[in-house]
């Protein structure tokens, strides 16, 4: 089952495991989470310098917290990443890449750290209810470039947008059943097109995402300012619910009719901010 929730992420931006000299780069766009990337970004024969970068940054700036994305379930590196993990309080979190089974959450949550299982594969869509109810899983995510290359996709065409949306639905539905945070989508890959990005994660939000996954610095403010309510929202949410004390049922605010799932809706709003 999961664990206690965390506040709600609209930007994780990776950073590679191999740069220590972007970590604090990375940390000082604000994203609300940062991953340092022990997997595709790094390659093969840096994959322990990686971990050792990383331990040197966390001992020298104890205030700093990360997320990890560990090599899947499998490599060579798995384990040892896994412990690396298990051995450092600053990181809060597992990204699991290629997660396929409920087995290979279990096992990555004996690290007592939070799980963002990554579904990038047709059997982890397959496995995605039992992968959802696995322990010490936080929130899901999914990988549109592996996923796409698994189910032989064209993965930047408008057929596969459409395929992808059923995947989110999937995602969606059993975040819902699971009592999950709200999901990470996927990354935009065109880091130049900042409104195709802002566009991509306005989609996101309408579809009931509650941030994406960043590869770089500049996209997490044009992403952070998507997922953040604006202050007409907000605005609009407090007088709401101010409204909806001691009203009785449905009633009428601003000429508009106001029930419980607009008193829901403006909760929500509120809990974004």
């Amino acid at each position: 089952m999961s664990m206690a929730l965390e506040p709600s992420v609209k930007t994780a931006l990776f950073v590679p495991g191999s740069r220590p000299d972007r970590f604090a780069k990375a940390l000082a766009t604000g994203a609300d989470r940062v991953i340092v990337d022990f997997e595709d970004a790094v390659e093969e024969a840096l994959k322990q310098q990686a971990r050792a970068n990383l331990a040197a940054f966390l001992a020298a700036n104890p205030e700093v917290t990360v997320v990890v994305r560990v090599n899947a379930c499998g490599h060579p590196e798995h384990e040892a990443d896994l412990a690396f993990c298990r051995g450092f309080a600053q990181v809060s979190a597992i990204l699991l890449p290629k997660a396929e089974s409920a087995e290979q959450v279990n096992h990555a949550a004996l690290s007592g750290k939070r799980i963002w299982p990554l579904i990038e594969s047709a059997e982890g869509l397959r496995n995605l209810a039992e992968i959802a109810f696995a322990n010490g899983v936080e929130r899901l995510a999914f990988g549109a470039l592996d996923l796409g290359l698994d189910l032989g996709l064209q993965a930047t065409s408008t057929a596969a947008v459409r395929i992808f949306d059923q995947v989110r639905y999937s995602i969606l539905l059993n975040t819902r059943l699971a009592r999950l945070a709200r999901p990470l989508d996927t990354v935009f890959p065109d880091f130049s097109d900042s409104e195709g990005l802002a566009a991509f994660a306005r989609d996101a939000l309408h579809m009931g995402f509650g941030g994406m996954l960043c590869i770089h610095p500049a996209q997490v403010p044009v992403a952070a300012a998507v997922f953040q309510p604006s202050a007409q929202e907000i605005e609009w949410a407090r007088k709401v619910l101010q409204a909806a004390e001691g009203a009785p049922g449905a009633f009428r605010l601003e000429g508009k009719m106001i029930d419980a799932p607009v008193i829901a809706a403006a909760r929500r709003v509120l809990k974004r901010d």
